[in-house]
C-alpha cells in the first residue's frame, strides 16, 4: 500500500477526534497534571478520549500496525507502519480557551514519517503533507502549501512555543536567535508549524519535543518546501530539540548560531 491508499482513512480519524473534542472544548473540565516536577502538563478527558477513538479506529481497520500516542503509550511500534497521535498538541491553549491547538496524526513508514495532519475542528482547519507536497483545506476554501522565501534571520519571522519550557544553557542560546530575527513571537504549538508552511512565519525554534509532537508535522513542512531538523541536524522525528525552517538559507544560519 502507498501513502495514497491511507489518506482518506487518515481523514476519518481527524473526523473521529474532532468530534470527540469539539464538546469538551470551552467547557469546564477536570484537568489532571501529568508532570512529575513542578512544571505543568495538563491533560483532560478530551486528550484521552479523542485517542481512544483513533486507536479503535486504527485497530479495527489496520490491527498489525504500530500505535504511538501521548496518552496510552505504545503498541507494536517496530511494525513496517506506525501510526504516532497526539489528541490535542497545545493543550494549555486547549484549556485556557484559545483554538491554538491541534491533533496530531501521522503515520511512519520503517521509521519515517511519510504522511502528516494538523486537524482544528474548532476553526475547521487541516494542514497535510506527503514530503513531496503540502495541502491546506478550511474555511477559506482549498490550496497547496508554500513556504516563503527568507534571505537571512534578519529578515525572518521567529516563533517559538515559550522560552520557558527551555532549560537555562538552551534559553540562552536560543537567544542568539532572537537578537537576529526581524521578529519574535511566543505561543503556537503545532499551528507554528504549519504558519511556516502556509508562508507566513519562517522560522520555528523548540526543545524537548516528543515524537508525537513534530512527527506529523515534518511532511507537512517539507511537502510545502522547507527544512525540519534537530539542532544537531538529524533527522527529526524522534523529538528533542528541533529547528524548521521554510528557506534553507536561514536555516543554515540559524543552525550556526545554536550550534556555536
Amino acid at each position: 500500500m502507498t501513502v495514497i491508499d491511507f489518506s482518506a482513512f487518515i481523514g476519518r480519524l481527524a473526523t473521529a477526534s474532532g468530534e470527540t473534542i469539539l464538546p469538551f472544548f470551552r467547557t469546564s473540565l477536570s484537568i489532571d497534571d501529568k508532570s512529575k516536577t513542578k512544571d505543568f502538563d495538563p491533560v483532560t478527558e478530551a486528550d484521552r478520549a479523542a485517542e481512544a477513538v483513533m486507536r479503535r479506529l486504527i485497530k479495527a481497520n489496520f490491527p498489525q500496525h504500530g500505535i504511538v500516542g501521548e496518552e496510552f503509550g505504545s503498541e507494536r511500534e517496530d511494525s513496517e507502519y506506525v501510526w504516532v497521535l497526539d489528541p490535542i498538541d497545545g493543550t494549555k491553549s486547549f484549556i485556557g480557551g484559545f483554538p491554538i491547538w491541534g491533533t496530531l496524526i501521522a503515520l511512519l513508514h520503517k521509521g519515517a514519517p511519510v504522511y502528516g495532519m494538523m486537524h482544528q475542528p474548532f476553526i475547521g482547519e487541516r494542514f497535510s503533507g506527503d514530503n513531496g507536497s503540502a495541502h491546506y483545506k478550511g474555511p477559506s476554501g482549498e490550496r497547496r502549501l508554500q513556504v516563503r522565501r527568507c534571505a537571512s534571520l534578519s529578515e525572518a519571522t521567529t516563533y517559538t512555543t515559550s522560552p520557558l519550557l527551555m532549560n537555562e544553557h538552551d534559553r540562552a542560546i536560543f537567544g542568539r536567535i532572537e537578537q537576529g530575527a526581524r521578529l519574535s513571537r511566543y505561543g503556537g504549538d503545532c499551528y507554528s508549524y504549519c504558519m511556516l508552511a502556509a508562508g507566513h512565519v519562517d522560522l520555528v525554534v523548540e526543545t524537548e519535543l516528543k515524537p508525537y509532537d513534530i512527527a506529523a508535522l515534518i511532511p507537512i513542512v517539507t511537502g510545502a518546501g522547507g527544512v525540519v531538523t534537530t539542532w544537531e541536524g538529524k533527522p527529526a522525528q524522534g523529538g528533542g530539540r528541533i529547528i524548521a525552517a521554510g528557506d534553507a538559507r536561514v536555516h543554515e544560519e540559524a543552525m550556526k548560531l545554536l550550534g556555536g
